[in-house]
């Protein structure tokens, strides 16, 4: 795309913004997910569990166990809703936090599985003095739906493993996000166990309304939210691509086309999860920002060469039919009340930040944004931020090196000054400032935490990770 396409683009009208999600809307998500819990103790208390947790012995460890079972069951369930994509609960709080919780929320689930397994079996050995190795297979080969039970276990310690941090840097995002969805097949595999042996899921019509309930309401999020509505919206808005533009080594822009890109619920500073049907692998979904305001008639979103897909983006052709999912994120000007607006973008962070500071209304000379790159070769979008720095007052501050030997957002040169006293000499008002942050995780997290020492409320400081 030639420079006066570009300027037609980024000077035309972006479509306008949605309005912030009310705040009742995540307050209502969480008092459901804590009702959820409360509901699945008080059941398991309304089928004798108090009573046989309280006469001690044998009958107290199964009755533990059973506990524990339940809750692994129902935490479980609220991870599937957490990253069910439904619309209200996502812009309550933003992918970033969800992923977050979702993560949680699976570990805290698998290790109160595993509880539910060891206290089962050992509380079925005791009385017969049986070995609990011996017990166990008994139970896995003999009751019904245990073999499907235990496979599904499985698949959930396979899916647990690979979710630990030093597992998922050695495996390639299209793995892991592959292995991932085994998740939905192990609990599917526990549920007939949980229908044929679970007296706590069959012993009253209440029981079987809640249980049966949250297994419906789940399987129907998924399939709503995470294939009807992208189907849906894809074949509205029939995306395709217009124009594919080198932005500088290794990375890529690509210009969008489409129709009634105006009713598409996006804002600068979200993402899409995008699959372009060039060929083999067109199936595999890669998170990708808007690097512009959404326009009534094209998405620009642009891409760093890292591996995992990103590298064919820079051989994509015009005409290429592409999927979107989406939009993500909560990395927006939903709550921008007009004000001084302080950015810091760590490497291809600059992307949604650059599509926030075309849209946001700040005024002159109220905006700042703060480029950490390795190299100075790797400053992207130079000639937007210097129109950006020329029309609106644009300050920007480039920090490039090294990374610094302490646990630092700042480069290695600046050794003598903290991060936090790094901001202050930014901006010494730091605490007036809308801070939006965007960069890898750990970067992310010290610069969040020294806005935060500078005192900046926590409703002002927006961030975006870049971690899978």
């Amino acid at each position: 795309m030639t420079a006066e396409p570009l300027r037609t683009f980024l000077s035309s009208a972006p479509v306008a913004g949605r309005r912030a999600a009310p705040r009742w809307w995540g307050r209502a998500a969480i008092a459901g997910a804590l009702f959820s819990l409360l509901a699945a103790v008080a059941l398991w208390a309304s089928n004798g569990g108090i009573g046989e947790l309280a006469s001690g012995g044998a009958q107290a460890i199964v009755a533990g166990g059973r506990l524990g079972g339940l809750i692994a069951s129902n935490l479980l369930l609220l991870q599937v809703l957490l990253m069910a994509r439904i619309p209200f609960v996502e812009r309550s709080f933003g992918q970033d936090r969800l992923a977050r919780w979702h993560r949680w929320t699976g570990f805290t689930s698998f290790h109160l599985m595993l509880a539910h397994l060891v206290l089962i079996t050992v509380g079925y050995a005791l009385p017969f003095r049986t070995n609990a190795f011996s017990t166990f297979f008994d139970l896995v080969l003999t009751y019904p739906g245990m073999l499907l039970a235990a496979a599904g276990s499985a698949l959930l310690v396979m899916v647990v493993v690979i979710s630990i941090r030093a597992a998922r840097r050695r495996l390639r995002y299209e793995s892991w996000h592959l292995l991932h969805l085994y998740a939905y097949l192990g609990v599917g595999l526990a549920l007939p166990h949980q229908l044929w042996n679970g007296a706590d899921f069959l012993h009253s019509p209440a029981a079987t309304v809640y249980w049966w309930g949250l297994y419906a309401t789940a399987v129907t999020a998924v399939i709503v939210f995470r294939v009807l509505l992208p189907l849906w919206r894809n074949a509205k808005h029939r995306l395709e691509i217009a124009d594919v533009v080198s932005e500088g080594p290794g990375l890529t822009s690509v210009y969008l086309r489409g129709r009634q890109l105006g009713r598409l619920p996006a804002r600068a500073g979200q993402f899409f999860l995008w699959r372009f049907r060039d060929g083999p692998g067109w199936s595999r979904a890669h998170p990708f920002s808007l690097s512009a305001s959404p326009r009534e008639d094209m998405l620009r979103i642009t891409v760093k060469a890292q591996g995992d897909g990103s590298d064919r983006v820079a051989s994509l052709r015009p005409g290429t039919r592409v999927l979107a999912e989406g939009p993500f994120g909560k990395l927006t000007g939903e709550t921008y009340t007009g004000g001084p607006v302080t950015m810091f973008a760590c490497g291809i962070g600059i992307t949604p930040l650059l599509a926030l500071l075309w849209e946001l209304p700040y005024q002159e000379g109220e905006a700042t944004l703060v480029y950490r790159i390795r190299y100075s070769q790797d400053l992207a979008f130079r000639s937007e931020l210097d129109y950006l720095a020329e029309q609106r007052g644009l300050r920007l501050i480039v920090l490039a090196g090294r990374r610094a030997d302490r646990a630092s957002w700042l480069p290695a040169g600046f050794a003598e000054v903290t991060d936090v006293e790094a901001l202050r000499q930014i901006a010494p008002d730091i605490a007036e400032h809308h801070i939006y942050v965007c960069g890898p995780e750990l970067w992310t997290q010290l610069v969040q935490k020294a806005a935060k020492e500078a005192g900046v409320p926590g409703k002002r400081l927006r961030t975006e990770r870049f971690a899978w």
